[in-house]
């Protein structure tokens, strides 16, 4: 006859759809009982792929009914449920408060995708939208000093969840916050995803329309990890013109692919240059190659954001560039950028590119 360590063993064969760890060792199998050949098992999960309910219960069954002895199995499939604990015992419920999640995200470091996080949610709030910011990127975390927060988050007495420090009128979240700037962060992965877990669970973001999600750069388990936990209304993938920077692109897209994460588009950031001098537009790593790959891949090109000094000047200072200098093309083209994601996540169907007319004021 089966053993219930057998039945356990034989579903560490089945994968979650997309990613490379199994249903076992994410903890969504419970209640396994096993009474002579009947085998009865619950798997529990939270997702936004509505195929992976029915992918996981086919490939659960047909691993469980190979097994010698095995005569009847019955099989429960719970997507959702609040008793759910993806991933290390968070509720299922994240962020009931928040309207839209949208991850920033990079194949790889240095394209400016913090800047770019910054922006678009400034430019979101400039548009009317209530906005957080949350600060993903464990290792490198920047938004404290690009939004030019200082001092230390409060923790609220009456529920012991923290609250969130504000500037520009952006509710924000890092670790750089709450660690020592000239402290490097060595951490393994598991710790890494608990301080995510507390930013997603003990920090009363409260009402919001949109929250940002500065992802760390690259496709590693942190990356797939966030994005299975939080169930993310889009992405948006930050590149330069590089070729090589477009491989790393390619990366991101398949990495929210595979989640079935909406990918919103591409956004093309250190485009090209404007000389003040001569006012010729220079294009220092190339041309048209975010457009390319985005043609390539199937998926809506965001613009191109050009080179600014005053990007950087204002990334360092706490005056981001849409703040800084509103009247800027950079400035602009984050204004367009925002405009186009939220007309996209408010119709439901990524895709479109004209702007929304229909934020509202808060």
């Amino acid at each position: 006859m089966p053993t219930k360590e057998q039945i356990l063993e034989a579903l560490k064969g089945v994968k979650f759809p997309g990613l490379s760890r199994d249903i076992v060792s994410f903890g969504f199998v419970h209640d396994v009982v096993v009474d002579g050949g009947n085998v009865a098992f619950t798997v529990r999960f939270q997702t936004e792929n509505q195929n992976a309910k029915e992918q996981i219960t086919r490939d659960a069954e047909a691993a469980v009914r190979a097994l010698p002895g095995v005569e009847n199995v019955r099989m429960a499939v719970d997507v959702g449920s609040r008793q759910a604990a993806p991933m290390g015992g968070a509720p299922a419920e994240m962020l009931p408060g928040v309207k839209y999640k949208i991850a920033v995200a990079s194949g790889k470091g240095g394209v400016g995708k913090s800047t770019v996080s910054t922006n678009l949610a400034l430019a979101l709030h400039a548009l009317g939208y209530s906005v957080g910011m949350l600060d993903a990127d464990i290792y490198g975390p920047s938004q404290q000093m690009m939004l030019g927060i200082e001092g230390r988050p409060q923790i609220d007495e009456t529920d012991e969840k923290i609250i969130p420090m504000m500037n520009h009128g952006i509710k924000t979240m890092s670790l750089g916050l709450i660690t020592d700037p000239d402290t490097p962060v060595i951490w393994r992965g598991p710790m890494v995803m608990k301080a995510l877990d507390q930013f997603l669970t003990d920090v009363k973001w409260g009402e919001l329309d949109f929250l940002i999600i500065d992802m760390p750069p690259g496709t590693g388990d942190a990356q797939l990890t966030l994005t299975q936990k939080v169930p993310l209304s889009g992405a948006v993938v930050v590149t330069t013109p590089q070729d090589v920077a477009l491989i790393d692109a390619r990366k991101g897209l398949a990495m929210f692919r595979k989640v079935n994460v909406p990918v919103l588009g591409i956004i093309e950031n250190m485009s090209y240059f404007v000389c003040r001098h001569c006012g010729e537009r220079e294009e220092i790593f190339g041309h048209g190659g975010g457009r390319k790959t985005a043609e390539l891949l199937g998926v809506p090109f965001l613009g191109e954001i050009p080179i600014d000094p005053k990007v950087v000047v204002g990334g360092d200072t706490g005056a981001p560039i849409v703040v800084l200098d509103p009247s800027s093309a950079a400035a602009q083209a984050f204004r367009t950028l925002a405009a186009t994601v939220a007309q996209q996540v408010e119709s439901g169907a990524p895709g479109h590119t004209h702007a929304t007319s229909h934020a509202h004021a808060h």
